[in-house]
């Protein structure tokens, strides 16, 4: 299951999403609100994922098909807050099938 990149390609954009999600509202909210500061360690790790996620798409996209423009659509997703989530559901028949043929990479 995770030998596949297609798979890994959906769960990195769930998990970058997520964290861009958590920094928003937990790291800029609690910072504000309380003594409580989540800012840097969320920030590091949704600065991770996002550049993992930049360099998957640019991976990926020639297995799924994609052309320049999706490709850029799915570089966008990855800057708007929720949009990941967006481009998930949106594409998520397409990637589903593209799990299902592609063959695992072998190590």
């Amino acid at each position: 299951m995770f030998a596949n990149p297609v798979f890994r390609y959906r769960m990195l954009t769930l998990a970058e999403g997520w964290s861009f999600v958590l920094l928003l509202v937990f790291g800029s909210l609690l910072s504000r609100v309380s003594e409580i500061d989540l800012v840097m360690p969320l920030g590091l790790i949704h600065g991770l994922l996002f550049v993992l996620l930049i360099v998957a798409t640019f991976l990926i996209r020639r297995r799924l098909g994609w052309g320049v423009g999706m490709t850029l659509a799915a570089l966008a997703a990855a800057v708007v807050p929720l949009a990941p989530f967006v481009l998930h559901h949106w594409k998520r028949a397409e990637l589903l099938a593209a799990e299902r043929a592609a063959e695992p990479v072998r190590a």
